[in-house]
Formats: C-alpha cells, structure tokens, sequence
C-alpha cells in the first residue's frame, strides 16, 4: 500500500445487525459478562491488500479530530457467494471487513 491515502484503504462502514451489537457491547449493563465489554468496537469494508498496521492508522487519521485511539484490528476475508436471480446464476463480491477495537471511552458515531 505504498503511500495511499486512509480513505483509500477503509472503503465504508460495514453496517449489520451482528455489527451493531458488537458496537453496542461497550455499553451495555444488563448482565456482567457485557460490562466487562467496554471497549467499543466498529466494523468497516477495507481494501484487499490492506494489512493491520495500515488500517489502523487509517482510522486514526480519519477520525483524528475526535482523538480515537486504536487498540486492535481483526481481519477478516470474506468469499463470494453463489446467488441466482431470475434463472440467471451469478455471485456476490469477495470483501475484507475489519472489526477495530477502540480505547475505552473513544467513539467515532455522531453526537445526536
């Protein structure tokens, strides 16, 4: 990834149901095994070629202004799927999500 910018590497949000729960681990309090989550954890769609060290360095950069600091990053290569539709076969896009593990405290949504 020879100089690429961050937004070149972190292509998107990857937003799920299973996502948003790991998201919202950090503050949870219904039951003692989720208060010991308080690290908030995100989801994003990266670039294929992107290793750890750059992904984490891309989210700090983008979200600089909020001050997040990056404790871990898991990758995870995702394959195509067979789909079919209308008779017609075809398969969905090979992807590279990584799940990123802020400091405790640190947030990258929005304030409403």
């Amino acid at each position: 990834m020879n100089r690429k910018t961050a937004y070149a590497v972190i292509k998107s949000r990857y937003v799920t149901e299973k996502s948003r729960v790991l998201q919202e681990l950090a503050t949870s309090e219904s039951n003692k095994a989720t208060r010991a989550c308080n690290k908030p954890k995100y989801v994003f769609k990266v670039d294929r070629r992107a290793n750890k060290i750059e992904i984490a360095s891309a989210i700090e950069m983008i979200y600089a202004e909020r001050g997040v600091k990056v404790t871990a990053v898991n990758t995870i290569n995702v394959k195509p799927k067979q789909k079919r539709m209308r008779g017609r076969r075809g398969k969905t896009d090979a992807f590279k999500k990584a799940i990123v593990t802020l400091s405790p405290g640190d947030s990258i949504e929005e304030a409403v």
